[in-house]
């Protein structure tokens, strides 16, 4: 079995010293690079490299320079997605995001864990567990979210969260570790409105 089919099955393997995760994770840094390099208002060039990156973007969304991945074919945005600046996706592991989420600045969502254990850790062996983030999340500024955790459709993260477990559809969930808050409810669908 090679590192990266021990990835994909869930197993600790060797993500530093194996040639192939090694050479794959180098050229998509080298894509990144170059989409981060571009100006701004490039929004089609911009566009075309991040189509490059991920397995798959929907027909409209945004991701803001700064943006930094390890595999990028890993990674599937859904339609009308939106992130500001500075996402980092460790994607060691398949990261789905479904239609309609924003994500603030600087948000990570990190599939790579190491070991408790000193001696596996110290021979440089990980784990990767996917992330879900379904349809109509909000993740505000500052969220980590670690291995295998799934945010349930239109749920909203508060900024600065740590989120290592579930979260529910429908709720507004926040803290370190991140925990469910309340229910959104219809009295939420008011509360902004302006006369």
């Amino acid at each position: 079995m090679t590192e990266k089919e021990k990835a994909a099955a869930g197993l600790l393997y060797d993500n530093n010293n194996d040639p192939q995760l090694v050479r794959e994770r180098i050229y998509c840094k080298s894509l990144c690079f170059e989409h981060n390099q571009l100006n701004p208002l490039k929004l089609d060039e911009r566009e075309a490299m991040i189509r490059k990156i991920v397995a798959r973007a929907g027909s409209s969304f945004v991701i803001e320079q700064p943006f930094y991945c390890d595999l990028g074919y890993l990674i599937e945005f859904g339609q009308n997605f939106y992130a500001n600046h500075n996402l980092i996706i460790l994607d060691a592991a398949k990261v789905t995001f479904g239609d309609n989420v924003f994500i603030a600045p600087n948000c990570g969502f990190y599939t790579a864990g190491h070991p408790l254990d000193i001696g596996q850790r110290n021979q440089g062996l990980e784990y990767a567990y996917p992330i879900t983030v379904e349809d109509n999340v909000w993740i505000g500024g500052n969220v980590v979210v670690l291995p295998g955790v799934t945010i349930g459709a239109g749920s909203v993260i508060g900024a600065g969260s740590v989120v290592n477990r579930n979260i529910p559809p429908g709720v507004v969930a926040a803290g370190n570790p991140c925990r469910v808050i309340r229910e959104i409810t219809e009295e939420d669908r008011s509360k902004y409105n302006r006369v």
